[in-house]
């Protein structure tokens, strides 16, 4: 083990190389190396107890709780089971849970720390096979980013790389990698793990950003800062986003209203205020027709989740972030559902 706490990689013999740069895997994982944190909504008790199974893979485990007011008996429960909790409250959305989760833990010694959802399906082996992919990416800096390999239950197939190529990044299909880190542009916030010192790099995930697109724009910041980004195809996590509905060609995670303002406002920021670097600000009307069109063919609701996307589309247009209720305190009455 060394001092920072991660295992040595040259503890496995030569064939099980395949890091970046051909480093070894480790062989032993310090559990004080690391913690999670986890990021809850008005918690179901299945999601309760999968928090709790969690904990029994993670010695130092955060739930940040977003919910809007405080469930005394649930915050017991959790610490009566060793889950530090934190009540955010919503404070910044899902990018103040996980800030204030991330810097309580990197202020107790973690030197990685896992980004969770209430709901995210990890295997037993999940947070051992990532440290290892973590040991790999530290021999060529103490700064990275590693996501697991996700499938996604609603689309039925593994989620694409996309490689920080020059100008015009393209999906790469990672589906018949089982080993090996992969370069990346960005990674779902969902299962993966930030290095204290790529965090102290690139800095806090933006609360003005509240939910949607809160990843894509950190993993393109940490590119632009020489933080590498890389996806752990030995590790798979599975992710369900929404209630998904499709109806021929459209398919869609039919989501509420105001949801639909983030996601149109964020997705334009994120791509034009990195259009310098990468040819991808094309993109903006193609994916804002594309919510609209699912919106119309496969969701309720339509006239109010079209309001959201037009007002986010503007917004974004002119750099106007912050929360739905505060820019548009009358539009996001209407779109609350």
């Amino acid at each position: 083990m060394n001092d920072a706490g991660f295992p040595r990689v040259d503890d496995e013999p030569a064939d099980r190389a395949d890091g970046p740069s051909g480093a070894r895997a480790p062989a032993s994982v310090d559990p004080d190396s690391y913690g999670a944190v986890a990021v809850l909504w008005q918690p179901q008790p299945e999601h309760v107890d999968h928090l709790e199974r969690v904990r029994a893979a993670c010695r130092h485990l955060i739930a940040v709780d977003n919910s809007p007011h405080a469930d005394a008996a649930l915050h017991a429960r959790l610490r009566a089971r060793g889950i530090e909790v934190l009540h955010n409250g919503n404070r910044g959305g899902i990018s103040g849970a996980y800030n204030r989760g991330a810097a309580a833990l990197y202020a107790a010694g973690r030197e990685v720390v896992f980004l969770l959802d209430q709901d995210s399906q990890l295997g037993a082996d999940f947070f051992d096979g990532m440290m290892r992919a973590c040991a790999r990416a530290r021999v060529d800096g103490e700064a990275f980013i590693v996501g697991p390999k996700v499938f996604e239950v609603n689309l039925g197939r593994y989620l694409p790389v996309f490689a920080p190529q020059p100008r015009m990044p393209k999906p790469e299909r990672i589906d018949e990698r089982r080993d090996g880190l992969v370069p990346t542009l960005f990674v779902i916030s969902s299962g993966s793990a930030v290095s204290a010192a790529a965090f102290a790099r690139i800095g806090e995930f933006r609360e003005d950003y509240f939910i949607e697109y809160v990843d894509i724009e950190y993993g393109l910041r940490a590119t632009r800062n020489g933080v590498p980004v890389l996806v752990n195809a030995a590790v798979e996590m599975h992710q369900q986003v929404g209630q998904y509905v499709k109806r021929g060609i459209f398919s869609t995670s039919n989501h509420v209203a105001w949801r639909r303002y983030y996601a149109s406002r964020n997705a334009v920021h994120a791509l034009r205020s990195n259009a310098s670097r990468w040819s991808i600000h094309w993109l903006i009307e193609l994916l804002t027709l594309h919510q609209v069109a699912c919106v119309l063919v496969c969701e309720e609701h339509k006239l109010r989740k079209v309001v959201a996307i037009a007002v986010g589309y503007f917004d974004g247009l002119f750099g106007k972030l912050g929360t739905f209720e505060q820019r548009h305190p009358r539009v996001a009455a209407f779109c609350r559902h």
